[in-house]
């Protein structure tokens, strides 16, 4: 089952970093990470592109400034998972975080 990680990105670029190896290094490996960047004006489109190039289950997406909420819909309209979860850009989440939420 596939599990999407949508992680709204705004002008993170000191964390998101961190906030996508926590999710890379997941004991559950079938995941796909939707990077929904909100028009950042910081560098947090090259980090984010970056990750792209290193994992193929990593994709980035630019929009115009629209929030947080529409942000994440927006996430919601591109994941390809069976679940899907949100992990903000300035967290970072515990390396069994999606095997122990799975329903099964």
């Amino acid at each position: 089952m596939l599990v999407s990680v949508i992680v709204p990105v705004y002008n993170v670029e000191k964390y998101v970093g961190e906030c996508i190896e926590s999710i890379l290094n997941q004991t559950y490996k079938d995941i796909e990470i939707l990077l929904i960047d909100d028009g950042s004006g910081d560098n947090s489109k090259k980090i984010c592109e970056e990750y792209v190039q290193k994992d193929d289950r990593v994709h980035y997406f630019l929009k115009e400034h629209s929030g947080l909420s529409t942000t994440r819909d927006y996430g919601i309209s591109k994941c390809k998972g069976d679940f899907f979860i949100f992990v903000d850009s300035d967290d970072t989440i515990k390396p069994e975080l999606i095997e122990k939420v799975l329903p099964f």
